[in-house]
């Protein structure tokens, strides 16, 4: 299994790289295609529990809500101030309308918050990528988040598995540790250090910034374990092998992104 996790880790990881290196319209469209992927799973973990959610309308949205920071290539007469909340605010009366065309109205409404869940949860979070990797050193920034990120999730995830005793949240997800996730914000705090090279970061505010994406971080792993247990299922997919889904590997990431780029449009 960890022969397979590494070597996932590596062909993803290198098509990222050159991704987020070539900018647009590379890592918009790799982006993309990973949250298609992550939401589709997340529309199948719901159909496993009957609930009938609008998923083709999911992917739509989801599409357009990472695509939305290129607002100004698309629809370049609205403002992103502006095309948010129409984004929202559409898929919530057009997704409403929908119900009134299904043939099962039967739990329609619980299909509706699940539709709307996977929208936000996927397609919302994800669009925070895209939009700083647009900002200026947005190139630099993007690495910055997803390799402190992956430095927290590889920490957490060897020490605890070397020295892990003391569950963290068992009831949600068995397997995380108090040492794994100390270990997570050492090793966030450790490449965050290692990247002021890269980013305007003193060495307070890359500590700062470390343990912030590591508990945010951890925070979103936690968030998709404990769908995962609502759902009943033990990975959102099994097409990244050694890692489960597309959905399990951004539970971490996307919680990450928002920090990041928050912390730079407003303290940078």
């Amino acid at each position: 299994m960890l022969k397979k996790r590494v070597i996932t880790a590596l062909w993803a990881i290198s098509l990222l790289v050159v991704a987020i290196w070539f900018g647009k319209p590379w890592f918009t469209v790799f982006v993309a295609i990973w949250g298609l992927m992550a939401v589709f799973e997340f529309y199948k973990m719901v159909a496993i529990s009957k609930m009938p959610a609008l998923t083709y309308f999911g992917l739509i949205w989801t599409l357009l809500f990472i695509l939305s920071p290129h607002h100004d290539i698309i629809i370049p007469q609205i403002d992103y101030a502006i095309l948010m909340p129409l984004l929202l605010t559409s898929g919530v009366i057009l997704s409403l309308i929908c119900l009134l065309l299904l043939p099962q109205k039967e739990k329609a409404f619980t299909g509706w918050a699940w539709t709307m869940a996977g929208i936000l949860y996927v397609g919302w979070l994800l669009s925070y990528f895209v939009a700083l990797r647009g900002l200026d050193a947005g190139r630099d920034w993007v690495f910055f988040a997803l390799f402190t990120i992956f430095g927290s999730d590889t920490a957490a995830f060897f020490i605890g598995r070397a020295l892990g005793r003391h569950h963290l949240a068992p009831h949600i997800s068995p397997g995380k540790t108090w040492e794994g996730a100390i270990a997570g914000v050492f090793g966030a705090i450790i490449v965050s250090l290692l990247l002021t090279m890269l980013v305007p970061l003193s060495y307070g505010q890359a500590v700062f910034l470390g343990l912030l994406v590591s508990v945010f971080g951890q925070l979103g792993d936690l968030v998709e374990s404990l769908l995962k247990r609502n759902m009943g299922v033990k990975d959102s997919g099994k097409l990244l092998p050694g890692h489960g889904g597309f959905l399990d590997r951004i539970d971490s990431v996307v919680f990450a992104g928002v920090v990041v780029y928050y912390y730079v449009i407003w303290a940078i």
